[in-house]
């Protein structure tokens, strides 16, 4: 039952998340309309760091661990913030792909298993 809570929460966060991107083009904060799709990952994937915090609060049984969804969360910001760098330079671009892959592989190689 809160699995389900959480997942009708999920859909009206993205929906408000693709309101405040076009929002943004709207007001011209963001001149290109194609940056609206990279914003609203990176909306959507600060969203998904929120939810596993949450689920990381309030465990449920049967449920996903709160790690795969950051690493979910983190995902998407990495391809919204990679597809809006490429736009301006791709090193950069690469470069923050390279370092979040890096960054995820020390975590997930650190992380301990609960017993």
């Amino acid at each position: 039952m809160a699995e389900s809570r959480r997942q009708l929460l999920s859909i009206g966060v993205f929906f408000i998340v693709a309101v405040v991107a076009i929002l943004l083009y709207a007001t011209k904060l963001v001149q290109d309309w194609l940056n609206i799709f990279p914003i609203i990952f990176i909306l959507f994937g600060v969203w998904m760091l929120v939810l596993a915090v949450m689920r990381a609060q309030n465990p449920q049984k049967y449920e996903r661990e709160p790690i795969g969804t950051a690493e979910m969360g983190v995902l998407l910001l990495t391809i919204g913030g990679c597809w809006l760098l490429w736009r301006t330079n791709a090193l950069y671009s690469i470069a923050l792909a390279l370092f979040v892959i890096g960054a995820v592989a020390i975590v997930v190689a650190l992380r301990r298993k609960k017993p």
